[in-house]
């Protein structure tokens, strides 16, 4: 029995998508297939990724996102680990992407942090920012049941719910990550912004 393999050769990241997997050092090399094997023929126009870590019972713990924007998709690449099994001696990391059409993100949203306003700097945008990315492809709807004012009614009044569309939210600091990281974020929320105001326009 031998190992089977995907021939991802043909597909080239940019020397920059490169360098900022290398500089996330999650498993690069893995990171950086994964985003092959989801981009295809496509290039990749901008870019943006972001390693995070955390900490599970005491368990440092890794996870890296990648987005990056082709033409036609934003592609979202999201890795992970987590113990093999209970005895939490092995590791298994889970990674998973996403293929986005441009046309189906709702928005870009940039919620930026500023310290000591009065003291601000023009250009600066502040010392950590939250970049969330709506699009349309699922809507989660949460259904609980419905409450009476009444303590003492028993009937049945149905359920009662939220919904919510599909996003995802990075924070990035710099205080953590450093002043560049902030500024990649938001050349990023900039490019993927017009990206999908041009769609609109030629949609219409």
């Amino acid at each position: 029995m031998h190992d089977s393999h995907v021939d991802l050769s043909a597909v080239e990241l940019s020397a920059a998508l490169n360098a900022a997997i290398e500089r996330a050092g999650y498993y690069p090399a893995l990171v950086a297939d994964v985003v092959r094997a989801a981009l295809g023929d496509e290039p990749v126009h901008s870019h943006l990724v972001h390693q995070e870590t955390t900490f599970d019972r005491e368990v440092v713990r890794r996870h890296v996102t990648v987005l990056a924007r082709t033409p036609s998709r934003l592609i979202i690449a999201h890795a992970d680990d987590h113990p093999e099994d209970e005895t939490g001696r092995g590791e298994v990391v889970t990674a998973t992407t996403e293929c986005i059409p441009l046309s189906a993100v709702r928005g870009v949203m940039l919620t930026h942090v500023v310290g000591d306003p009065t003291r601000y700097q023009p250009g600066s945008l502040g010392r950590e920012l939250t970049l969330t990315i709506g699009w349309g492809t699922v809507t989660r709807i949460d259904l609980v049941p419905a409450q009476c004012a009444d303590p003492n009614c028993e009937a049945d009044h149905g359920y009662e719910g939220t919904s919510a569309a599909d996003d995802i939210a990075l924070r990035i600091s710099a205080v953590a990550e450093g002043r560049s990281a902030l500024d990649e974020a938001t050349a990023f929320a900039r490019d993927l912004s017009a990206a999908i105001g041009y769609q609109t326009r030629s949609a219409t």
